[in-house]
């Protein structure tokens, strides 16, 4: 007995000792030192235009925006460079968006003081650089530096103009929204009724055109429809820059599951937005009776009672709002839909497109742009590898605008600039 003793206890010595677990921060700091985080989507050139007029001099974004005076409305800025920082972005989509209702040259103007906004905010801090490919990318985050691309959230921005596009693509843009909230006069958006079911003949001319330039065809926004005939036209890997996964939450404004075994196909990829009513359907529940509770407030007989009183149309709301609290959204459900897109369509196909500064609610615990790490940490506790983690952070994205910039210089090579005009009735039908 006391010889087998020895012989066991002998074995066990001998054994390897296992090497603890690493931690979820250890890990995550790993992956963004060789790969940089990449957000498909923040609105913070529209903030700087309606809060100080597009005046960099009136705020210094290399200091937390937290304190600074918030307009009736609004929310705090979730956006500063030291916060960037703390939450390991190493390449930023910037939206250069504009109001859907804003139309014709005037629409161009406005899209082009955008753009104009975000190459002055780059010329201005030298801890951001513009980016103009996924090489360009790399580059910047290995100098430590925070690359800055540039997104049209809107078809709505060219004019109908092959040429406006042309000229954004040279300016910088790497993607284009195909719709906003409405619909353009070749593309249905999510947001209304079917009118075009889809793509017009020019809305697939622009697709192709999009291919043929290098610059994304991003599909958020847009019906289920719209995605999919651009899906079928789209040559090149397409992008999600900021939607979910509609399984979890049925809100119109996320993807369905058909759709993205479609994305898989096509080789692209949806980034996750962390609107909480695109996260979560009881969110979203509640949203829709609020705004039910709002308009019931404002009309008969509420709105005779209270006529030339808005101060009591709020106070009743506030007390409605008492009654009846928003549900918590946490950060946890932002990963269980990152978690959906990897089962559905694979890990190769999915990232981030926070949409901070575009949204006026946040989850818990991603309240600004210093929240990426959490997230990503969140999904390491959960068991995912620092491979998939770093195709989550921005190798996904990298790769399909390599993609989008491999095909382009193949198509240029093939065909002259597209000449198509949208006909004067098309353009009117809406």
């Amino acid at each position: 007995m006391r010889t087998l003793i020895l012989l066991s206890c002998t074995a066990l010595l001998a054994m390897p000792i296992s090497a603890a677990p690493a931690a979820p921060e250890a890990e995550v700091s790993r992956v963004l030192a060789h790969t940089p985080l990449i957000d498909g989507h923040n609105d913070l050139a529209w903030e700087l235009r309606t809060r100080f007029g597009s005046n960099l001099d009136r705020i210094d974004l290399a200091r937390s925006t937290l304190a600074l005076p918030v307009p009736a409305g609004s929310v705090p800025l979730m956006t500063d460079i030291p916060r960037l920082r703390a939450g390991g972005v190493g390449g930023q989509f910037w939206s250069v968006w504009i109001p859907t209702e804003v139309k014709g040259p005037q629409a161009v103007q406005m899209t082009l003081e955008q753009i104009d906004v975000v190459k002055r905010l780059c010329a201005r801090y030298p801890e951001l650089a513009m980016a103009y490919s996924a090489a360009d990318v790399r580059r910047i985050h290995a100098a430590h530096q925070i690359a800055c691309l540039i997104g049209v959230e809107g078809g709505h921005q060219i004019d109908n103009s092959l040429a406006v596009l042309r000229a954004y693509y040279d300016l910088g843009a790497r993607y284009m929204t195909l719709t906003h909230v409405n619909h353009t006069d070749w593309a249905d958006s999510s947001n209304e009724a079917p009118l075009h079911h889809g793509l017009t003949p020019f809305g697939v001319e622009v697709v192709r055109e999009m291919n043929r330039l290098g610059m994304l065809v991003d599909i958020s926004h847009v019906s289920p429809e719209t995605m999919r005939a651009a899906l079928a036209a789209s040559a090149a890997p397409v992008m999600f820059s900021h939607s979910s996964a509609r399984s979890l939450d049925d809100h119109p404004r996320n993807v369905p599951d058909d759709v993205l075994r479609l994305l898989a196909t096509n080789g692209g990829v949806v980034m996750i937005n962390f609107e909480p009513d695109y996260i979560s359907d009881a969110h979203r529940r509640w949203s829709a009776d609020h705004e039910a509770e709002k308009t019931r407030l404002s009309s008969p007989p509420y709105a005779g009672l209270y006529l030339g009183q808005p101060e009591r149309i709020q106070q009743a709301l506030a007390a409605w709002e008492q009654a009846h609290p928003a549900p918590p959204v946490p950060l946890a459900e932002v990963a269980d839909h990152i978690e959906h897109v990897r089962q559905v369509a694979g890990a190769e196909h999915v990232g981030l497109g926070s949409d901070f500064d575009g949204i006026t609610e946040t989850p818990q615990g991603l309240a600004g742009v210093d929240g990426f790490r959490a997230l990503l940490e969140e999904l390491a506790r959960r068991g995912w590898s620092e491979g998939d983690l770093a195709a989550l952070a921005g190798e996904n994205v990298l790769r399909v605008l390599a993609g989008a910039e491999t095909l382009s210089a193949r198509l240029r090579r093939e065909r002259a600039p597209s000449q198509a005009i949208l006909a004067p009735a098309a353009a009117e039908a809406p």
